[in-house]
């Protein structure tokens, strides 16, 4: 099961960070991402990381968002920084075991937490 947490209002510019943990599995080895859905859009990618792999970012949040993952605490984070309002959004994390090509896609991920909410106001 994976557990988020970490969601709030902030004002464009600031930061936040959220905070996925997963339990009852193996954490070593899984690919961890975030997706986002605003308000009327669908769910997307945010950003993925894995055992040994390079973190992806979708192109809005590159350079703004980081990904560290605490193994030891079996927790993956998303540091946002630079936030700005079409950042507003419920953020979920995902996770799957082992990687998957197709790692920007919701339907490789079997494990999520439940929805955090992030508004960032102008």
């Amino acid at each position: 099961q994976l557990q988020a947490s970490g969601g709030g209002m902030v004002q464009s510019g600031g930061s936040l960070r959220l905070s996925c943990t997963a339990s009852g599995t193996t954490f070593s080895n899984f690919a961890m991402g975030w997706f986002r859905q605003a308000p009327g859009k669908d769910r997307e990618f945010v950003a993925v990381t894995g055992s040994g792999r390079p973190t992806y970012y979708t192109n809005s949040v590159k350079g703004r968002f980081t990904l560290p993952r605490d193994y030891a605490k079996k927790t993956v984070y998303l540091q946002m920084n630079s936030l700005k309002p079409e950042d507003t959004a419920v953020y979920y994390c995902a996770g799957r075991v082992g990687w998957h090509i197709r790692y920007d896609a919701e339907n490789e991920y079997v494990h999520w937490g439940q929805g955090t909410l992030v508004t960032v106001s102008s």
